[in-house]
């Protein structure tokens, strides 16, 4: 189209190419082969400009470019760049990638275990491993320009979240910030920030999708459209996608027929398994198997494939399944491919692991094309389906969330066989962010046309509902930030407790809070607009009416007191007479649905206790069990009997009465009536009101006649505008108590741990003492624990075995609590010590309470979990993998990563202990030598 340009525009535009071609952009972009989307060039020219930026973008879309653009642009300057993660997988990916890109001399990786060329000018790692470098003063940060946080909405995570916080307020000014997000409703707020904290910042929000995304509901052997006409594809266009009516209609027919049990054949009830097997018969759709619903999207084209299952052990099962179906994806190529990149990654394996770790049943599914990928997995072999998933060689993996979470392993289609999933608490239905999330690896960019997300039917599900999960594409960015005891000690050491208290206020956990504070600021001031409408509406010309209105109030307070306790002292006596009956006693029930005559069968007394009708447990008071004279047999509650009663009659029960027969209570009922029918009940006669004998009252009442407001004429008009006046400002308050209670949390928070510490000899005003230096050096969520045990010398002389069982209960959490079996624990020095740490922990915890430490907000110290003791100290004495495994009771991928916190706070441990008149520095150095042996040494990629 260059010919249809006048001259001014041609020369005007070969000005752009010089001036675009000047720019550290255009070299970058002619290393990849596709050209860059609008998003990625507007955050790249920011990057340029030397502002920080926030991209915010769907997962897939390609956010990494911008963070690759960091990373030219330091080398290009001299200068370094960090690029962080959330998890050690994905940095060993991205280590992977941009030594494939600048060379192994170029790029470093530093993870918890793992640590490479560290000195290079692009550095790879965890973000706590950055944390650790800003606090400890590292020489590495020297020269330091760009700090590449991936997947920075990590800071939600109310475990690990408040790290991402920590790095991005303590980096020196001088380092320019890339986040990358996942698509989030509240970036600009969380750009603001970022703007207040780090500087210019510009926010760079993508909805677009690269690859459009279909969303389907599978149903028996029909594969629906969720939406009637898709349109959007996934954030492209703007037109309102409307459900599919089909999918609605089948809906409503499918969860509204039921099968009534007392349906009749030949007069008999129909069984179970007849009536199962009727409505198999008259369903049109069912919830297709694992192995069929493979073979239906192989048929047509859409592997491959990622089935989302909330559960470890149903991956498992799922690629069983597929196994014994007979499916295959692999033809004898592609067999012999995966049986040649296996074997060549696994080399390192001894052997004798092998069969421990499930080698061969594993081989055989993946030279299928099938395999499961959860954390339980060993880390080697999670890797190794990551890489043939990529390479197309697996085309169906059953996966839990954990693969959701950044690793780069895109599919052509997604399935969910569930939207509800197990948060560690209860079956929670998912939520719109956590279904991006998931679909959010359908369509591979530059590979697929269109992507797919698959949702199984179950009965009960609500399109209108998987709508409002598609539809919804981001969620809110809310802080997990709370200040935690090694965070305080480190602050103080390098700012004093004036400046860290300063610093703990720009946290985003303040900045929301601060917000919000914002809203409820101005609704306090239209009250307070109000308030001086509503004093101007009851001023009384004879006096002062807001006295006269606050005379009544407390008059009308003192009755509804005085009424309250009445009708307490009734309830109480009346609980008190059913308290005293017995069965066989014949009473009158004075009001309700079964009042009159009735017989006690059991008075129902036993509080708390199973007392055998209908296993009831009586929480609330004597609950009687009664026949009444009309033959009834029910179990009366205390709302029944507002007054007292009393045994009008005796009456014999004979051993033969059952309540369930209507005979038996026919005759016992006939009996009631024939004995006591002719009783009339007296009357309960009402006691006199404490009202009439109360004196406060009659002083409240003395002085509201004797106000001069009392003779008003237009009284009750001042009176109404009193009431409304005092209403708004009771609500008035309750908002300023809200924002007294939302001001400063963090630093209110930060003062309580100061105070602890102190009072601990850990801090003294601004110095931090030799115990708290030691504290400064343990990170974790036991970090004070760690430090008083050194303090107490609990580990001294210790074998670096039993160090390490010691070192594991700081940080190992079973994923169900089992408080029912005592872990089993090693005997002599190590089960003395472990006993020690808890009690240490206990008396941590009581002073926490004392200081108002609260760990329910994420603050404080947990109690430390002694369930990997034992398969800690095994392992480091030598045990091997198929004893260590067999007795833990434990997937080899989990045994890995807890061995691998264990190395961890070990290496804490050694740096921390001190180095003379003490072995444990040396033994926890021993101790992280022998656990990292086989199958822990050879996980780790570096």
């Amino acid at each position: 189209m260059t010919e249809d340009l006048t001259p001014a525009q041609a020369y005007a535009a070969a000005l752009a190419r010089n001036a675009e071609q000047a720019t550290a952009l255009a070299p970058f972009r002619e290393m990849y082969e596709f050209g860059l989307d609008p998003f990625q060039i507007e955050a790249c020219k920011a990057l340029e400009a030397g502002k920080g930026v926030l991209v915010a973008a769907p997962t897939g879309s390609g956010k990494t470019i911008v963070g690759e653009f960091a990373v030219h642009l330091a080398l290009a300057q001299g200068r370094k760049c960090f690029y962080t993660t959330p998890i050690k997988a994905l940095s060993n990916q991205k280590y992977a990638d941009l030594v494939r890109r600048y060379g192994a001399d170029k790029v470093g990786l530093l993870t918890g275990d793992n640590s490479v060329n560290g000195g290079a000018p692009i550095v790879v790692m965890t973000t706590e491993v950055l944390r650790n470098m800003l606090y400890a003063g590292s020489q590495a940060l020297s020269g330091l320009g760009y700090v590449v946080m991936d997947e920075v909405h990590y800071l939600s995570d109310r475990f690990r979240g408040a790290v991402w916080e920590e790095v991005i307020i303590h980096l020196p000014e001088s380092v320019t910030l890339v986040s990358l997000s996942a698509t989030v409703s509240n970036a600009e707020e969380f750009g603001d920030w970022l703007d207040t904290v780090r500087g210019d910042t510009e926010v760079i929000v993508s909805e677009s999708r690269p690859v459009p995304l279909w969303q389907h509901v599978l149903a028996g052997r029909r594969m629906y459209d969720l939406f009637e006409e898709e349109t959007d594809h996934g954030g492209r266009g703007a037109s309102r996608r409307e459900v599919n009516p089909d999918l609605l209609r089948l809906a409503r027919t499918e969860n509204t027929r039921t099968y009534n049990p007392r349906d009749r054949r030949r007069g008999k009830m129909v069984r179970e398994a007849d009536r199962e097997r009727e409505r198999r018969q008259r369903s049109r759709i069912w919830t297709p198997g694992r192995p069929e619903v493979i073979e239906r999207l192989d048929a047509e084209g859409l592997l491959p494939a990622i089935t989302f299952i909330f559960s470890r052990a149903a991956c498992e099962a799922a690629v069983q399944q597929c196994l014994y179906a007979g499916l295959r994806l692999n033809d004898d190529d592609g067999r012999r491919r995966v049986r040649e990149i296996v074997e060549e990654r696994t080399a390192a394996i001894p052997s004798e692991d092998l069969h421990v770790l499930g080698y061969y049943e594993w081989l055989e599914a993946l030279e299928r094309g099938i395999a499961a990928h959860h954390a339980g997995m060993l880390p080697t072999f999670k890797e190794v389906v990551e890489e043939l998933f990529v390479r197309g060689l697996v085309k169906a993996v059953f996966a839990t969330e954990t693969l959701a979470l950044g690793i780069n392993m895109p599919a052509r289609t997604v399935i969910l066989e569930k939207l509800v999933k197990w948060n560690g608490e209860q079956h929670a239905d998912i939520t719109p962010g956590e279904y991006t999330q998931l679909t959010g690896r359908a369509g591979r960019r530059g590979i697929d046309v269109e992507g797919h997300a698959v949702v199984l039917w179950q009965r009960g599900l609500d399109p209108e509902h998987l709508a409002g999960l598609a539809g919804t594409r981001t969620y809110p960015l809310r802080s997990s930030f709370r200040p935690s005891y090694n965070m305080a000690v480190n602050l103080v050491d390098q700012f004093g407790r004036h400046r860290s208290r300063e610093l703990l206020e720009t946290s985003f956990a303040q900045f929301q809070a601060d917000r919000s504070v914002v809203g409820i600021s101005r609704q306090v001031q239209r009250n307070e607009e109000g308030l001086d409408g509503y004093r101007q509406g009851m001023t009384c010309h004879l006096g002062d009416f807001e006295e006269y209105a606050r005379l009544r109030r407390d008059l009308k307070d003192r009755e509804t007191e005085l009424a309250k306790q009445g009708a307490a002292q009734r309830r109480a006596q009346a609980a008190g007479s059913l308290e005293k009956l017995k069965p066989g006693d014949v009473i009158h029930v004075p009001t309700g649905k079964f009042a009159g005559l009735a017989l006690v069968l059991d008075p129902g007394i036993p509080a708390g206790r199973t007392n055998g009708h209908r296993g009831f447990e009586h929480h609330d008071g004597p609950r009687p069990l009664v026949l009444t004279a009309e033959r009834q047999v029910k179990r009366l509650a205390s709302i029944d009997f507002p007054v007292p009663v009393e045994a009008l009659e005796r009456m014999r029960i004979p051993k033969s009465f059952n309540p369930r027969s209507p005979q038996s209570r026919r005759d016992l009922a006939s009996a009631l009536r024939s004995k006591a029918g002719h009783i009339n009940p007296e009357r309960h006669h009402k006691q006199r009101s404490a009202a009439a004998d109360d004196r406060e009252l009659a002083r409240l009442r003395t002085e509201i006649r004797a106000h001069p407001c009392h003779g008003c004429d237009e009284r009750e008009d001042h009176a109404r505008w009193a009431e409304r006046y005092h209403r708004l400002q009771r609500d008035t308050q309750q908002l300023e108590r809200r924002i007294e209670g939302r001001t400063n949390t963090i630093a209110r928070t930060f003062d309580r741990i100061v105070a602890l510490l102190t009072e601990l000899d850990y801090l003294r005003a601004n110095e931090v003492t030799d115990n708290g230096k030691r504290l400064a050096r343990l990170y974790g969520e036991l970090d004070l624990l760690a430090s008083e045990c050194l303090r107490d010398r609990v580990w001294e002389g210790l074998t670096p075995a039993e160090l390490a069982a010691c070192a594991s209960a700081l940080v190992f959490e079973a994923r169900q609590s089992d408080d029912a079996v005592a872990p089993k624990l090693p005997a002599g020095n190590a089960k003395a010590a472990l006993g020690e740490m808890v009690r240490i922990w206990g008396r941590l915890d009581a002073l926490e309470e004392e200081f108002k430490i609260n760990q329910a907000e994420g603050v404080g110290q947990r109690e430390p979990d002694l369930g990997f003791a034992w398969a800690a100290y095994q392992w480091a004495s030598d045990k091997s993998l198929d004893e260590v495994l067999r007795e833990a009771e434990m997937p080899a991928g989990d045994f890995v990563r807890w061995c691998k916190q264990v190395i961890d706070v070990l290496g804490q441990i050694a740096a921390a202990a001190p180095k003379e008149n003490s072995t444990v520095s040396k033994n926890a150095r021993k101790a992280v030598d022998a656990l990292l042996r086989g199958v822990v040494a050879y996980s780790s990629v570096g």
